[in-house]
């Protein structure tokens, strides 16, 4: 079968190659799955660069997240069935025709759910779900991110509107507010403009901003504690330009505030089985009710995985990469 590849760490453009590999089989507990459409995540293009949590040993495969159709059940799974479809997250190695995966984090796909959606479903709505859930806020009350107009952040956005939670977004880019409008997000503003403080201001009012989440780092992190208000907290949810947080002390010891991180895998990971089956179902009727929308911008082949890989950080997108063996 064939599988997407790289001998080195590296630029993905550069170093992933696909190649020809043993049909693998699953072991106790596991599933074989046959790829049918495979999602580019950036925390797969960081692992292929090396830079991540998770370091593969070489030479490794990748990719994280598919919707796929059992095609081999191994010893001890009596919950799944032969050639049905499921949606898995967090499996290495995905990005191949084939792939083994635990059978205990696989998720059985309705059939009003297309392929495109299901290809996507956990990893990012998943982690935004978990995001908003963690954050402890009520209907009526206010957060602001940014990098909203990133799949996480849009994501949150419409989950959040749902709940009945505010949502201010910080766009880096000024087309990045129409971006967001054409899916009906509002109270967005770009940092490129002058006032733009004042701007975020107006949209609250004299509400105040309990929670921000960063996505972005740099000056940028700086930008979203200096909105908080006192007793604030700040979330860390990735560093999209830098690795670095440049933060004020002044707007940390002054407000009191609070920084933490949020890793999505070990969250999901430790979270009760009950609660991860009520925000999966959260999800579903969401996407059912068209609340939740996954948009997919290109489908690209395994050949063409490299120019894939590229176009994942392409400004403007308007949605989600995907790979089709």
């Amino acid at each position: 079968m064939r599988a997407v590849m790289h001998h080195e760490f590296g630029d993905p453009a550069q170093v992933l190659t696909v190649e020809e590999v043993a049909t693998p089989e699953p072991g106790p507990g596991e599933v074989r799955l046959r790829t049918l459409l495979a999602a580019i995540h950036n925390h797969d293009l960081w692992t292929i660069r090396g830079s991540y949590g998770f370091k593969p040993e070489l030479p490794a495969r990748a990719g994280t997240e598919a919707v796929a159709v059992v095609e081999a059940l191994g010893e001890g799974v009596d919950h799944l069935q032969v050639g049905q479809r499921v949606a898995s997250g967090g499996a290495f190695g995905a990005w191949a025709e084939q792939y083994v995966a635990p059978a205990r984090g696989l998720i059985p796909v309705p059939e009003s759910i297309p392929d495109e959606v299901a290809a996507q479903l956990v990893s990012m709505p998943f982690s935004a779900i978990s995001l908003l859930e963690s954050l402890g806020l009520s209907a009526g009350d206010w957060l602001v991110q940014n990098a909203a107009n990133g799949a996480v952040g849009r994501m949150v956005a419409q989950l959040a509107a749902a709940r009945g939670i505010n949502v201010v977004g910080l766009v880096r880019r000024t087309a990045g507010v129409a971006e967001l409008s054409a899916h009906d997000i509002g109270n967005v503003v770009a940092t490129d403009t002058d006032g733009w403080a004042e701007e975020v201001r107006a949209i609250v009012g004299d509400a105040p901003i309990k929670v921000g989440v960063d996505s972005v780092g740099g000056p940028a992190s700086g930008e979203v504690m200096s909105l908080l208000a006192e007793n604030g907290e700040l979330v860390v949810f990735g560093a999209m330009q830098s690795p670095t947080m440049e933060i004020g002390s002044g707007d940390v010891i002054f407000k009191q505030a609070t920084i933490r991180g949020f890793w999505g895998s070990v969250v999901s990971r430790e979270m009760p089985a009950e609660q991860r089956r009520a925000l999966f179902g959260e999800l579903i009727q969401r996407i059912g009710e068209g609340s939740l929308t996954l948009p997919v911008d290109r489908v690209y082949s395994f050949e063409d995985v490299r120019e894939a890989a590229a176009a994942n950080f392409e400004p403007g997108r308007s949605g989600k990469i995907l790979l089709k063996p």
